[in-house]
């Protein structure tokens, strides 16, 4: 995501940060109400360790929840082949 960031900011600084702003919105939105959200599966995980929101459409947000914590694991372009991502 930092290479998308940067790339973005020197075409859209205002787009850049609009998406920033979503994408912490969207994050913040975890606080209240983590386990609303769909299981994320991988071939090679276990099935219901992560799980995903999307965000500005395009973005997905990977984290998981321990205890009463969440962590957020990966942040996603669904336009990239699955095995560019982290998890």
């Amino acid at each position: 995501m930092y290479d998308h960031f940067a790339f973005l900011a020197q075409v859209s600084p205002g787009g850049a940060e609009k998406l920033l702003e979503t994408l912490i919105k969207d994050m913040k939105l975890l606080e209240s109400n983590p386990r609303a959200y769909p299981y994320y599966s991988r071939p090679h995980s276990n099935p219901r360790k992560y799980r995903y929101v999307l965000s500005y459409s395009r973005y997905r947000i990977v984290y998981q929840v321990v205890n009463n914590t969440v962590y957020v694991d990966d942040i996603q372009d669904c336009r990239q082949d699955d095995d560019k991502n982290l998890i």
